[in-house]
C-alpha cells in the first residue's frame, strides 16, 4: 500500500520536464557568466525551478482529473494511488521548497519565482484549453528560466541571456502551435480553443511556420549590432538552416511524420546552444 502511493506521488513529478526546466537555468547561468557557475549557485537555481516546474506539473493532475478518468485512467489520480488531498499537500511541499531554495539566492529570484509559480497555476486552472493565451503562458515560462539564471548569478540583464530567452520563447511558442496543428482531434475531443480548431491546421501551421521564420531573423542580430564574434555564427547557422528545412517539411501536409520535424527543431536549437556554450567558455572566443 505505502509502495503503490510513494510511486503514485513520484508519476505525479514527470521528472524529465522539471529536470529539462533546471537545466534551462544552469544554461542561463553558463550564459551570463560565460564560465561555470559556483556549486551554490547551480544548485540553488536547479532545485527552485525544478521544484517550480514539477508543482505545475502535480496540479496538471490535479486539475486534469475529470479528463484523465477518459483518456488516462491509469494516472495517479483516476486510478486511485493518490488522492485529491493528497496531491494538494504535495504541491504544497514542492512549491515552498522551490520558494525556499530562490529566497536564499535573492529577493528578486524569489519574486520571479513567485511569478513562475502564478503562471503555472494559471495556466492549470483556466488558460490550457484557450488555445493561443495557453501557449504564451508556456513559452513566456519556458524564456523565464534562462532569465532566472542570469538571476541566479547576478546577471538579470545580461544581453546573451536575454537572446536566448527570446529565441527560446519563440521556437517553443512556434513548437506549441505546430503541436496542435498535428493534434486537431484531440484538441476538439479536450474543448480546446487551439488555433488549430479556430483557423484549420493549415492556417495554423502557417502561423507556426511564421513564428519559425521569425526565430531565424532574430537570431542573426546580434551579429550586425556587434554583440556576437563571427565564430559564433557556426552554432546560429547550423540552428537557422535546421529551423529552416524542418519548418518546410511541416508545411507540407502529406508528409509523414511531421511531429519529429517539431522534435528537430527543439533538439537542433538545443544543440546550438550547447556549441556556442562552449564556445563562449572557451578562452579567446
Amino acid at each position: 500500500m505505502l509502495h503503490t502511493k510513494i510511486k503514485g506521488l513520484a508519476r505525479l513529478f514527470r521528472f524529465e520536464l522539471p529536470f529539462a526546466a533546471g537545466v534551462c537555468v544552469l544554461l542561463g547561468e553558463l550564459l551570463a557568466m560565460g564560465r561555470l557557475p559556483s556549486l551554490f549557485h547551480v544548485f540553488t537555481g536547479f532545485f527552485s525551478i525544478f521544484c517550480l516546474s514539477a508543482t505545475a506539473l502535480i496540479l496538471n493532475d490535479y486539475f486534469d482529473i475529470e479528463t484523465d478518468r477518459i483518456n488516462s485512467p491509469d494516472r495517479p489520480l483516476p486510478s486511485g494511488m493518490v488522492t485529491k488531498s493528497e496531491v494538494i499537500i504535495l504541491s504544497i511541499i514542492v512549491a515552498l521548497a522551490g520558494f525556499f531554495f530562490s529566497m536564499l539566492i535573492s529577493i528578486t529570484a524569489l519574486t520571479v519565482a513567485c511569478v513562475v509559480w502564478l503562471i503555472g497555476f494559471l495556466y492549470n486552472w483556466k488558460f490550457k484549453k484557450t488555445g493561443i493565451w495557453g501557449n504564451l503562458l508556456v513559452c513566456i515560462s519556458v524564456g523565464m528560466t534562462f532569465i532566472y539564471g542570469g538571476i541566479t548569478v547576478g546577471y538579470p540583464f545580461d544581453k546573451m541571456v536575454w537572446y536566448f530567452a527570446v529565441l527560446a520563447l519563440f521556437i517553443d511558442l512556434g513548437e506549441e502551435i505546430a503541436a496542435d496543428s498535428l493534434d486537431i482531434e484531440g484538441d476538439k475531443k479536450s474543448g480546446s480553443s487551439s488555433l488549430a480548431v479556430l483557423l484549420g491546421p493549415v492556417k495554423s501551421m502557417r502561423i507556426a511556420a511564421g513564428i519559425f521564420c521569425l526565430v531565424v531573423i532574430i537570431s542573426t542580430i546580434p551579429f550586425f549590432t556587434g554583440w556576437l564574434k563571427p565564430v559564433f555564427l557556426l552554432p546560429i547557422i547550423s540552428m537557422d538552416v535546421n529551423i529552416i528545412l524542418s519548418t518546410l517539411n511541416l508545411l507540407k501536409k502529406n508528409q509523414p511524420n511531421r511531429i519529429t520535424d517539431i522534435k528537430r527543431i527543439y533538439l537542433g536549437g538545443l544543440g546550438a546552444m550547447i556549441l556556442f556554450l562552449v564556445l563562449r567558455i572557451v578562452p579567446g572566443s
